[in-house]
């Protein structure tokens, strides 16, 4: 004991850096990959429903419904199963996640009647709820806060990812596929896009590690280095103990920042869900073309995710980076509200707003355990993506609905630009910058 002690003690910054390189390389990469098959399995529908709508004959009220029927499983089951990753462990987590929305998501492609449109949106977000929040919980096993920033950036790399994989992917199955077997090119793109996420969770079962304590590719010195980095942290915040929901739902900085999540999902529902519409709307018609174009956005988005990121480490500073990230982004919104008819000036518009997307979120999940008392965190992170989710269920239904009654997206995209705006002056009037102070 005294040996473990005197190694953590005397560790510098490059062997601790070299500790937690190798914990990265270790946990990260499968990560990632879980993140990129869960976005692409909640987002496909964006591509599908191109098709998918004049087959079923689904007006895009009926479309939008089911978009924000998503988000309704999301918030029912969101805390519940944060709370039970802190109990059960990530390994079963992810487990009982990924299988699940991997076959709901396959399941899709049978669909025949809005109602079971609905009823298979809403049992994707049962099944998909706790992944995002979970793993924003597991990192915060494995990484100090300080080094923390750089992991939540490399797990949203998923996002650009995703997007640069998952939309020209759709787009060449919706175009390869038409009539193979007798089945449409959308029913495809379910079936085809939802089995990676089934193989991916039993890989992540018998691959990753609940907490470095269960790391037998960590030496003892090893894990009490990681336990005395995680202890000090909480020690600076004088906090500790173990989550508890009624904590969290006691802490007014949760709601501060589920409102926050508010804006960061709406932003999200713009460009995940109707970028593709956007698209196909100012003139482009070819889906594997609408898939291309919408490939390139993340391209964009990913090194702006970087840099911001980056420079958000440098400086630990959290608040202004994540506003006005968002601040860009809602003004690209209203921007592609008023663009009729011109696809260049459309994909440069979606860029810059999927840019202040990914920007905009990478740096504000980085706060929320920084900002929350370890009690709170567990079911803090739950509750701000269930606030988040509560405004993604509504907007795509007002989007759709107003689509449906105006001809036109532009008044919804308006909207949705006022409550991402309202986000970032939340964030920078209710979270004080003094409560966000790091050690380096």
């Amino acid at each position: 004991m005294q040996q473990v002690a005197t190694s953590v003690g005397a560790l510098d910054s490059d062997s601790a850096g070299a500790l937690y390189r190798k914990i990265a390389w270790r946990i990260m990469p499968l990560v990632l990959l879980c993140y990129v098959a869960n976005y692409i399995d909640r987002t496909n529908i964006g591509i599908a429903q191109l098709s998918l709508r004049k087959d079923l004959g689904f007006s895009e009220q009926v479309y939008g419904i089911g978009v924000g029927l998503f988000f309704i499983g999301f918030i029912l089951f969101e805390v519940p199963s944060n709370m039970l990753l802190d109990r059960i462990g990530a390994r079963k987590t992810l487990l009982r996640i990924m299988v699940g929305w991997g076959v709901v998501s396959a399941a899709t492609a049978f669909v025949r009647t809005p109602y079971e449109f609905y009823a298979a949106r809403i049992l994707l977000g049962m099944a998909e709820a706790g992944f995002f929040p979970g793993i924003l919980l597991y990192l915060t096993y494995w990484f100090p806060s300080a080094r923390r920033t750089r992991m939540t950036a490399m797990f949203f790399m998923g996002l650009p990812l995703s997007g640069i994989i998952g939309s020209p992917l759709s787009g060449w199955i919706m175009h390869s596929f038409p009539g193979v077997y007798g089945l449409r090119e959308w029913q495809w793109l379910f079936l085809l896009e939802g089995v990676p996420s089934i193989v991916l969770g039993v890989a992540a079962f018998y691959v990753l590690q609940d907490r470095p304590a269960d790391a037998t590719w960590l030496s003892p010195a090893e894990k009490a280095i990681v336990a005395a980095d995680i202890a000090a942290e909480q020690s600076a915040k004088g906090q500790g103990g173990h989550g508890s929901l009624l904590e969290a739902f006691r802490n007014p900085r949760v709601y501060v920042l589920g409102l926050v999540g508010c804006g960061t999902y709406t932003l999200a529902n713009a460009v995940s869900f109707w970028s593709p519409l956007i698209i196909s709307a100012s003139g482009v018609k070819d889906v594997l073309n609408v898939g291309l174009l919408a490939g390139i956005a993340p391209l964009i988005g990913v090194i702006a995710m970087v840099i911001v990121g980056w420079h958000s480490d440098k400086t630990l500073e959290r608040r202004w980076h994540a506003a006005c990230s968002e601040f860009v982004a809602a003004a690209a919104l209203v921007a592609l509200s008023l663009t009729v008819g011109s696809p260049y000036l459309t994909v440069v518009l979606i860029a810059i707003m999927t840019a202040g997307h990914y920007c905009g979120l990478t740096v504000f999940w980085s706060i929320p355990s920084v900002y929350l008392s370890d009690r709170a965190k567990a079911g803090g992170i739950a509750i701000t993506t269930a606030f988040g989710s509560t405004a993604a269920a509504l907007t795509p239904a007002m989007l759709g609905w107003i689509r449906v009654e105006t001809g036109s997206l532009s008044l919804g995209l308006q909207i949705s630009a006022a409550i991402i705006t309202m986000g970032g002056l939340v964030l920078l009037i209710g979270v004080p910058a003094r409560v966000l102070r790091e050690r380096a």
